[in-house]
């Protein structure tokens, strides 16, 4: 009984604590394999209607400056591309970041229409409307030789 040593809950907890806090944020957020693809891309919502397909795509704190956006064989593809630095105006920093990040989306579109798409940036939500190609509703009837 003598080689006891006294526990101390709080004193243990707090140890605890930030110990695996602060292994948690090694691993997490400096280890670039860590990474998943749910913290690098964005998310979408796709809705489809007779005449056209309109996606809403949140992208909170981007500008429209760092967005591009192309439709091509019926592809659409939306890219982000961001430079990040932090800079204090101070010759002492004791702290600075700079980040480069870019995330990229492609949604296939049956039947989409390169003419008439619209495009706006509200609020971090990015809209999208592509028209559908029209289809001819005529029936032809085909002779057999």
């Amino acid at each position: 009984m003598a080689g006891l040593i006294p526990f101390n809950r709080r004193r243990n907890e707090l140890f605890s604590n930030s110990l695996f806090n602060m292994m948690d944020d090694f691993f997490n957020d400096s280890w670039p394999t860590s990474r998943n693809l749910m913290n690098d891309t964005f998310k979408l919502d796709v809705k489809e209607t007779d005449d056209a397909y309109t996606i809403e795509a949140e992208l909170p704190g981007i500008k429209k400056e760092e967005i591009r956006l192309a439709l091509n064989d019926d592809r659409l593809t939306i890219c982000i591309e961001r430079n990040e630095e932090t800079n204090k105006d101070t010759d002492n920093y004791v702290h600075r970041e700079r980040r480069c990040s870019s995330m990229q989306r492609a949604i296939f579109l049956a039947d989409a229409n390169d003419e008439g798409i619209e495009a706006k940036l509200d609020e971090g939500i990015l809209q999208i409307v592509v028209p559908k190609q029209t289809k001819s509703k005529s029936a032809k009837e085909i002779e057999i030789k």
